[in-house]
């Protein structure tokens, strides 16, 4: 039964977000760590995304019960009862904006409640009726990396700016290879997910449209002397390949296979970023 209401915060995305937090944090700080808030911030952001994936998990349980990945969800199948989930989540959520409140400021508790809303709320509404939906859900993705920074310096400057845009150009291509490998689960859950509406073709050219704008994006990073040089070339490279990887795509003679390897790759990206910030912030 603990596994079941520990897959029912969506640990995966917990653990990616986490990582984007500690990467904003120790970019600010310049690898200076002053442990105990970050101990906190990391801690108090977990728990905030954990309690807006459980009560995510629940307004979808219709939605997932038509998918294959997410059918077998507790709270799909009962295993946990919407009353004890919604529980758990308000658990979580209190206990995670305690922690901010308690050891950050109102910048990072202010990015917390904008992550829930947006995600369990905006998103939630936006996936059911709009093709943006994807675009509307990169904001809460992009929260987390803005609060790690901003809890080191205490104000939204062109640093957090940059960094939220790096995050949400990262997740629009991210996303829509997820949508494209698993086109068949959207289909039948009738989210109007781009490539169910715009189709395949369209598809491909937002994703390699999006990769464009991370690379400009996280090389920004550079040229506002937030991160040295060395990152610079890191993130030009792996961007550049994770590019090349989207434009084979228009050749691809498996859709399917191509978008799952774009996927698995972004999360390269994502790891490679979370590592070249902070080094950035330090190294020439």
């Amino acid at each position: 039964m603990l596994k079941a209401y520990y897959n029912l915060t969506k640990p995966g995305i917990v653990y990616g977000n986490v990582m984007t937090t500690a990467a904003g944090f120790l970019l600010a700080s310049k690898l200076h760590v002053p442990f105990a808030l970050f101990a906190a911030t990391l801690a108090g952001t977990a728990l905030v995304i954990a309690a807006a994936c459980v009560c995510n998990n629940y307004l979808d349980r219709k939605i997932d019960a038509k998918m294959a990945r997410t059918s077998k969800r507790a709270s799909v199948t009962g295993a946990i009862p919407v009353q004890r989930g919604l529980v758990f989540a308000g658990l979580l959520g209190a206990l995670g904006f305690a922690i901010l409140v308690r050891y950050t400021n109102a910048i990072v508790v202010t990015m917390g409640a904008v992550a829930v809303v947006s995600y369990v709320a905006l998103y939630g509404i936006a996936k059911r009726r709009s093709v943006h939906g994807t675009l509307v859900g990169s904001i809460p993705g992009a929260a987390p990396i803005v609060a790690g920074y901003c809890a080191v310096t205490g104000r939204l400057d062109t640093g957090a700016l940059l960094l939220f845009l790096v995050l949400a150009a990262w997740q629009m291509p991210h996303f829509y290879a997820i949508a494209m490998y698993r086109l068949k689960d959207y289909q039948a859950a009738g989210l109007p997910v781009w490539p169910a509406v715009k189709g395949i073709r369209s598809t491909k050219i937002q994703i390699v449209a999006y990769i464009a704008v991370f690379i400009a994006a996280s090389l920004l990073l550079t040229a506002y002397h937030y991160t040295g040089y060395i990152y610079a070339v890191l993130m030009l490279a792996v961007g550049a390949w994770w590019l090349r990887l989207a434009i084979r795509g228009f050749y691809a003679a498996n859709d399917a296979k191509w978008a799952k390897k774009t996927f698995l790759f972004s999360l390269v990206v994502l790891m490679t970023l979370s590592v070249a910030l902070p080094l950035g912030s330090v190294l020439p």
